[in-house]
């Protein structure tokens, strides 16, 4: 595998680095406070074609694999989670899903919209008593005539608040388990989708989280996306791609905190000398350096093996397992190298760890990915 990104992934990281550094970081820290990120962002996001990172270009989008989209999502992480998050929700879930089980006619209504920022884009999977244990949901979907009709609750659903599309798992059998869920798409304005407010967040504020209701919410048959009961399975190989994704965001997010660290090390004195010059500063640096490095290999490999086609749902629990614990810890410790300064939100690192937190749990939570990967090693 050759780790050295090619002269075009560092053009696009440039464009990416650039476009973060100048329309991002100044407003990260406001846009935290305010709990929202502006709407003119998104269409300058779809400028660049950052909303369709995942759309083919026929449809409107780039194209991109998922090693192109590591590079995008670290450069943004690097300043805000945030927005990065939102990306991801609307990119590496509800778009991808679209390209793993969507028809042709679904693909040719809905993915230019997406493709250029007219419309959000939110998957629906978790519900109020089932997080992890996603096969367990029990939101029901049935076919009365020509109509799907969708009963129940979602929860955590990412950018529910502004988007126009969303992709929403439901039961359409009584059968217990993974087998019988089947995923829908349904858009925003449809009735009997009620939106709730926004969740009051930890971390990640910028972005936005809301609890559905479905309430006799009615879909015409043909907005069923990918085979029946196939919904689960499907979800299963979105969620594959969105640990990578993921595991970037960490990658980002833990290089932000060891660039503010780095920098206020290198200008703060403490003991007649700068912060740097002490050995246990030095130590703390290099070892989250030494993981940041460390994360953004393993991402990735993850990536590259994705965009070959090959079976990769190990590398991605491993990448998105070791980045999401790296960048909690980096914030950790930027805070530390900061000491009281770090404990205020004048600087942007007790942000950072505030948001990394989420990667330890969205797209499968970190306990998770170790049963993923015990079994796999079950298998050697």
């Amino acid at each position: 595998m050759d780790y050295e990104l090619s002269d075009d992934l560092i053009a696009l990281q440039d464009v990416a680095r650039k476009f973060a550094a100048e329309h991002i970081a100044p407003y990260a820290r406001q846009w935290d406070r305010e709990a929202s990120i502006p709407r003119e962002l998104i269409g300058k996001l779809a400028e660049l074609g950052f909303m369709g990172i995942f759309i083919p270009e026929e449809y409107g989008g780039c194209g991109f694999g998922d090693l192109e989209a590591t590079v995008i999502m670290e450069e943004i992480a690097r300043h805000c989670g945030a927005t990065a998050l939102m990306l991801d929700a609307h990119g590496a879930l509800c778009c991808a899903h679209f390209m793993v089980g969507a028809s042709e006619e679904q693909k040719k209504k809905y993915l230019p919209g997406l493709a250029s920022g007219e419309h959000m884009g939110a998957w629906a999977l978790s519900e109020p008593d089932c997080g992890s244990d996603a096969a367990a949901l029990t939101s029901t979907a049935e076919l009365d005539g020509d109509t799907w009709v969708l009963n129940g609750a979602k929860h955590w659903i990412t950018n529910g608040h502004h988007a126009g599309v969303f992709v929403i798992m439901a039961r359409t059998t009584p059968e217990g388990g993974p087998k019988g869920i089947s995923a829908f798409i349904v858009e925003r304005d449809t009735p009997g989708l009620i939106i709730g407010p926004k969740e009051d967040k930890f971390g990640m504020r910028g972005s936005d989280t809301v609890g559905l209701t479905l309430e006799n919410l009615r879909v015409p048959k043909e907005n069923l996306c990918g085979e029946p009961g196939h919904g689960f399975l499907d979800a299963m190989r979105v969620l594959e791609r969105g640990r990578i994704t993921v595991a970037a965001m960490s990658t980002g997010l833990g290089r932000g905190a060891l660039e503010e660290a780095l920098a206020y090390a290198k200008e703060r004195k403490a003991f007649g000398k700068p912060l740097f010059e002490h050995q246990m500063i030095q130590f703390k640096l290099a070892d989250i350096a030494t993981e940041v490095e460390s994360a953004r290999l393993l991402t990735r490999r993850a990536a590259v093996l994705s965009d070959a086609g090959k079976d990769c749902n190990y590398e991605a629990s491993v990448a998105k397992l070791f980045a999401g614990e790296m960048a909690t810890k980096a914030g950790l410790e930027a805070i530390q190298i900061h000491g009281a300064m770090g404990y205020t939100k004048e600087v942007p690192v007790e942000r950072y760890m505030r948001d990394a937190k989420l990667c330890e749990i969205g797209e499968g939570s970190n306990e998770v990915q170790r049963i993923i990967i015990a079994r796999r090693l079950l298998e050697l």
